[in-house]
């Protein structure tokens, strides 16, 4: 053993700078995974990230006036109170969109349930009338600070004067009213009062709302609210998210390991002559490999304990949204767990790798194998040798055959830097994706901007006439919306009856033909697996108490109820019902126009009979996710810099027993550095190419998979443009070989008497 750590002592001091290497890319990968695990969390968890910036209550209790409320501190449980706040229930209207709301009435911010300000401002007691609006009922009214909501049947009129985020249960219309924070002077006539819980032990809510209860009364309470039902209710939407940001992370870790393995088998090839002295004095080829094993146990130690300090105690402070995230992920549950799993997992996985490669140098033989005279790349090919007849810069030839002659290392050189590359383009596709599904509505199955609901105040063609009269509207299409039954009576499908057979309503689709015809139609993903059918099929429905049989001709990019939609004109619907009148309508708009101009003339001009509502797009809630590709991206961007630098280690030592050659042949080390930049180069050309000719299919097969399982459907994919693609290959081969330059040049202007130790 003393013998064992005094080598380990002397061989870290004659190679410092690769243990510092191995050091620092240790440090970077365990980094890199905590900063993809603080992502993911930030992103697939939007409940806990509001909840924890909020300070949020566990539980909500709203009861009538005379309840005293100040009986719930004393507790068993209760870690804090906060309110009571008074509160008011009715209904606002802007650009003709109203919603049920509770208006909240406090004086100055919350300290507990203190909701984050997205836009504008909190409340200002300059602004008697100002309200913020919970973002999602923002949404809902197409509202936004500055505008002006009105209370349908009174004069009364509130300005928004910003958005927040709340981790109570969002709004849902006709379910859950949407909550709205104002001054006391906003809210002259309360009906009740709501009261926050925060507690010592989350796991206790039952308990503690039972306790509650008795303490109040159950006849002053009417609504309890827990943070389970909030979470739970939140998380539905993210399953998505987090099936792609786990790819991802399973990706990048994968990247990471080999990223490793080879930094480390490439310093035990440059070892190889001190193996041989090791075994000449007595080693044995177990003590061979616990050396190289605890030695680079002892650097990923080393490397994983200063990653996870610093990303502990600086992570919140990087700049953007990846400081936020890390500081929110801070406060989530499972935030210690993952600080000891990742370094630990890191360090289990380099001892793995090193494990495999150390076996190797415990099979190196005493006494060293004499090394060919030729070239470590072997003779030159005839194509090589007629290229240099021809005067051909010999760097360009000489450095192709230096990376590409060695055909077994070359190619897992070029396969450990294609993976990050290829996990970059997929991220690429996957923001592409959600740009298309902005930049190109009518691409993915939303060919309309705004859905029209109308009264019985005006018929149907006085309706259409007013629609189609605004100078931005270029079609209005007539349409009902049902709830159906399938075949078996046992699944609820939507039936959309929508356009005319002399207006055709647009869809979007992926496999089949428009319905044209009589009982003929269009059918989601979704609800082809659901009734185990495809194009071409008859499908029986029953409406109500009526059958109703339909001809699917095409399979339309459904983004909405999970693709459990059938749609047929009205013409079709109205052949079995002919006093059938349209209840909605669908505006397609020209291009350029502004959705929430349009639905403000069209409100104004409709005089109360009409609801005007944006069509949702299932992109805003994928909105995190571009920061945090934009976060993997650069993640995976360090783990491909590792490889590269050991690709580039591995490059300038072996081409050191070259030297004498080329310096005899008459190569100056200026071309002699342009040898290794040029393979080097060509090396990273190669991954590119590789990168972008697997990555581009495979991220089309995952989204369409992933479009498939969701019920939207495949043909939503979309790659990244030639613009993208073109700067991300030459960005990575112009930094592969300006890396690769001055490691390069120092080597080729080393002394001769050094490379002559080197050859031997």
């Amino acid at each position: 053993m003393r013998a064992t750590l005094r080598w380990a002592h002397s061989d870290l001091r004659t190679h410092r700078g690769e243990a510092l290497f191995l050091v620092l890319a240790t440090a970077g990968i365990v980094a890199s995974l905590l900063l993809a695990t603080a992502l993911f969390g930030y992103a697939t968890n939007p409940w806990q990230r509001v909840f924890t910036q909020s300070h949020g209550a566990h539980v909500w209790l709203h009861t009538d006036r005379s309840a005293d409320t100040g009986k719930l501190a004393g507790l068993d449980g209760v870690a804090s109170v906060t309110g009571t706040y008074p509160t008011a229930s009715t209904t606002v209207s802007s650009r003709g969109s109203r919603a049920s709301v509770e208006l909240r009435a406090t004086v100055e911010r919350p300290s507990i349930g203190r909701p984050p300000v997205v836009s504008g401002h909190w409340l200002d007691p300059a602004t008697p009338n100002g309200v913020v609006l919970e973002s999602r009922l923002a949404r809902a009214l197409l509202a936004e600070p500055g505008d002006t909501l009105t209370v349908p049947g009174t004069a009364r009129e509130l300005t928004v004067v910003g958005l927040a985020d709340s981790a109570e249960p969002r709004y849902r219309p006709g379910e859950q009213p949407g909550l709205v924070w104002a001054l006391p002077s906003a809210v002259p006539d309360p009906g009740g009062q709501v009261t926050g819980l925060r507690l010592t032990d989350p796991g206790d809510t039952s308990y503690v709302v039972q306790r509650a209860v008795t303490v109040l009364g159950t006849g002053a309470i009417d609504e309890v609210s827990t943070w389970q039902q909030a979470r739970a209710e939140a998380q539905g939407d993210n399953r998505l998210l987090g099936q792609v940001l786990g790819l991802f992370g399973l990706g990048a870790l994968v990247a990471a390991g080999l990223a490793v393995h080879g930094a480390i088998a490439t310093r035990i090839r440059g070892h190889l002559r001190d193996l041989s002295v090791l075994k000449a004095i007595g080693f044995t080829p177990g003590q061979v490999v616990r050396i190289f094993l605890l030695q680079h146990l002892a650097y990923a130690l080393l490397g994983a304990l200063a990653a996870a300090g610093l990303a502990e105690a600086l992570g919140s402070r990087i700049p953007g949204r990846l400081g936020d995230a890390v500081g929110v992920w801070q406060g989530l549950p499972g935030h210690t767990v993952a600080l000891l799993v990742v370094p630990v997992g890191a360090v289990l996985s380099i001892g793995a790798t090193t494990g495999l490669a150390a076996w190797r140098a415990g099979r190196v033989p005493p006494v060293p194998v004499p090394r060919p005279a030729a070239t470590s790349g072997g003779r030159l090919s005839g194509l090589a040798r007629r290229a240099l007849g021809v005067r051909i810069a010999p760097a360009l030839v000489l450095g192709w055959h230096k990376a590409f002659t060695r055909r077994p290392r070359s190619l897992a050189t070029v396969a450990r830097l294609t993976l990050p590359l290829l996990l970059i383009v997929v991220a690429m596709s996957a923001w592409s994706t959600i740009d298309r599904f902005h930049s190109e509505p009518e691409q993915v199955g939303l060919p309309t901007s705004l859905s029209v609901r109308a009264d019985a105040g005006r018929s149907e063609e006085q309706i259409r006439t007013l629609l189609e009269r605004d100078p931005e509207v270029a079609a209005a299409y007539p349409g009902v919306e049902t709830a159906a039954l399938g075949p078996s009576q046992t699944a609820t499908i939507a039936l959309r009856g929508l356009g005319t057979h002399r207006d055709l309503y647009p869809h979007t689709l992926a496999e089949g033909r428009p319905a044209r015809g009589a009982d003929e139609a269009v059918a989601g993903q979704g609800l082809l697996d659901l009734l185990d059918a495809r194009v071409g099929d008859w499908v029986r429905m029953t409406v109500g108490d009526q059958p109703l049989i339909l001809h699917i001709v095409g399979r339309s990019i459904e983004p909405e109820n999970a693709g459990r939609v059938i749609s047929t004109s009205l013409d079709t619907l109205r052949a079995n019902d002919p006093g059938l009148r349209p209840t909605l309508y669908e505006l397609r708009l020209d291009p350029g126009a502004d959705p929430r101009e349009v639905a403000d003339r069209i409100a104004t001009a409709g005089r109360g009979h009409l609801d005007v509502h944006t069509v949702a797009n299932p992109a805003d809630g994928l909105s995190p996710l571009r920061a945090v590709v934009a976060g993997l991206i650069a993640v995976l961007a360090l783990i491909g810099l590792i490889e590269l630098l050991t690709a580039i280690g591995g490059t300038v030592r072996e081409s050191e027993r070259d030297l004498l050659a080329l310096k005899a042949i008459g190569l100056s080390p200026r071309q002699i550095t342009a040898i290794t930049v040029t393979a080097t180069g060509l090396t990273a050309l190669a991954a590119v190419l590789a990168a972008a000719a697997l990555g581009l299919p495979l991220a089309h097969w995952l989204i369409d998979a992933q479009g498939r399982s969701s019920g939207v459907g495949a043909g939503i994919a979309q790659g990244p443009s030639a613009i993208l693609m073109v700067p991300l290959g030459a960005a990575a081969v112009l930094c592969a070989a300006a890396l690769a330059a001055v490691p390069a040049a120092r080597s080729a202007r080393r002394r001769l008497a050094d490379t002559l130790s080197a050859v031997a």
